[in-house]
């Protein structure tokens, strides 16, 4: 058995040294597309963060209950939102808070602008999902951790590679999510709408996107929960944010400072999913 075993391990299979090499011809031959790519995303980031932080606070607040009780339309939640922001307002984190936002809000902008087209894509070809599915596997169940060191030497350190890094985790939720949701629309709807004439685009606007339409909704929701559990593991690249003063209470072992801000990041995630989660219909 010892020889077996010798034998097995005698030839190690360079996956970290071709890794290791491939992100050293990208970041030697494709410096000028990666610089580009990092401030078009910093600019983009630069612009989320100044329209939430251009209102006062208060002014802010009072924007989040209106679009809380448009989307919710329950007083109870929008007061519950007021509540938190101010709560928030009140432990000194609202500069952070508007930071990790700008994460979170962008992670959704790209992850649902990219996951939900490959998605219906996937879900048209069965095949091909299968072809797929493995790598949606690796990207969700690889360590956040890893994401980080080829995030960091393709795009230095700050909020671009913390960015990078949650659309990576945190994409595969939409793309299953959506598949999900337009293979499983029901045969019979898709029949009836085929004999009355509908054409692909049709069937697809008309009668897949709004029986999918909860498991998208779910998606969405799920990518905005994932992305804020990596507000932490962003801040150890640079990425401002509450996970600073986490990452900050962790090195000091000063634990009001993490559980101060440790609740904080739970309020938001609360504040987040009761405002955009999917009404039921009575």
């Amino acid at each position: 058995m010892e020889q077996l075993t010798e034998l097995v391990t005698a030839h190690k299979i360079p996956v970290g040294q071709t890794a290791d090499r491939v992100f050293d011809w990208l970041a030697t031959n494709a410096t000028g597309f990666f610089d580009a790519l990092h401030a078009a995303i910093e600019a983009g980031i630069d612009g989320v963060l100044f329209l939430l932080t251009a209102p006062p606070p208060f002014l802010f607040i009072l924007i989040a209950m209106a679009v809380t009780y448009a989307l919710q339309r329950s007083v109870t939640i929008t007061l519950g939102i007021g509540l938190g922001f101010l709560f928030i307002l009140n432990q000194g984190y609202w500069k952070e808070t508007m930071e990790s936002l700008t994460l979170v809000l962008s992670a959704c902008v790209v992850c649902m602008g990219l996951g939900v087209p490959a998605g219906i894509a996937l879900a048209h070809r069965p095949k091909l999902y299968e072809w797929v599915r493995p790598l949606l596997d690796l990207m969700q169940t690889l360590p956040t951790f890893v994401y980080l060191i080829p995030a960091v030497v393709l795009f230095n350190i700050g909020m671009v590679p913390g960015l990078i890094a949650t659309v990576i985790f945190v994409l595969p939720a939409p793309i299953r999510l959506t598949q999900l949701g337009i293979a499983s629309t029901p045969a019979p709807l898709r029949e009836a709408a085929v004999a009355f004439g509908a054409t692909p685009r049709q069937l697809l606007w008309k009668v897949e996107m709004p029986s999918a339409l909860p498991q998208i909704m779910t998606g969405l929701n799920q990518t905005i929960m994932l992305s804020l559990s990596m507000v932490v593991i962003a801040a150890l690249v640079g990425a401002a944010g509450l996970g600073v003063p986490v990452v900050r209470a962790l090195n000091s072992v000063n634990a009001a400072l993490g559980f101060e801000s440790g609740l904080v990041i739970v309020v938001l995630a609360v504040m987040l999913d009761r405002a955009l989660r999917r009404r039921e219909k009575p």
